[in-house]
Formats: structure tokens, sequence, C-alpha cells
């Protein structure tokens, strides 16, 4: 066994990212399984959604100002993904894996919002969110949470 290697926040953060699969949600053709490497992170063309609640469209996780991440502090993205709670009060849906990131430890939370707040500025608006009922802009995929009843087998 060797020497730990000397890691900064920011690439710990990219690592954290990129093990999280943030790029699927957040990245254009994440979806599809051909993101868009001009535009890494800068917000997803297709969305979740499910017949009751809406849709949501995965956001510019870059530092944009006006379509991202821009004017976010490091503790509003640590909030954000730990806890589910954007600046302006709204409440992440948990399609945003925010509860999982919740056992982040502060270190981790900390060097992902670092390794956002470091990537290059890309200006995409992304729309959304729709309630429930409303037709979206982009294409999305829909969960619909199905049933099951059991039958007890015969013995």
């Amino acid at each position: 066994a060797g020497a730990a290697r000397a890691e900064s926040a920011v690439e710990r953060g990219k690592y954290l990212a990129t093990i999280a699969g943030c790029k699927d949600c957040h990245t254009p053709g994440g979806m599809l399984g051909t993101p868009d490497e001009k535009r890494w992170l800068a917000g997803a063309d297709v969305g979740f959604g499910d017949p009751s609640s809406g849709v949501w469209i995965g956001g510019n996780l870059t530092p944009d100002p006006e379509t991202g991440l821009g004017k976010w502090t490091k503790p509003q993205i640590v909030d954000a993904i730990t806890k589910g709670k954007r600046p302006d009060g709204r409440e992440l849906s948990a399609i945003m894996p925010w509860p999982a990131l919740s056992l982040l430890s502060a270190e981790d939370a900390d060097a992902i919002a670092a390794y956002l707040q470091s990537l290059p500025p890309v200006k995409n608006a992304v729309p959304g969110p729709y309630k429930a009922g409303e037709t979206p802009a982009v294409p999305y995929v829909s969960a619909v949470i199905a049933t099951k009843s059991y039958m007890a087998l015969p013995k």
C-alpha cells in the first residue's frame, strides 16, 4: 500500500459528482446516453415525471449567474443537495436524490459545491418544473408506480 494521494476539494467534488451520476439528469443528452461534453451539467433536455405530482427537468448546475448556480453561495448549494432546499424556499422533489445525499459528510458536500462552482458557466435556461396536468416543453420519462397483488402459492 502506498501513501494516499493529495486531493483538492474540487477534485474530490468531481469524483463524487461523477459516481453520483449527476451528469445523467443535469447534462443535455445525459438521459439518452449521449451527454453533451460542451454543456456538462448545464441542465437537462429530458425530464422526469409522474401523473400525480408533475414533471421536473434537471437544472443548470454551472455557475452561470442567470440560468445556473452563479448567484448561489456554497452553503446554499450544500443545502440544496443535502436538504432539498433552494435559496428561494422551494423544496426539491425527491427525484433529485437529496434524501440519499443528506448522508454525505460536510466535507464531501462542500467538495461537490466547490466542484460545481469551478465549472465553466454555461447559459442554458431549463424549463419547469411543471405541476400535474401541465404540458412540459420537453420530452420526459413518466414514472408510474404499479402495485402488485400476490397470490398465495399452493402448498
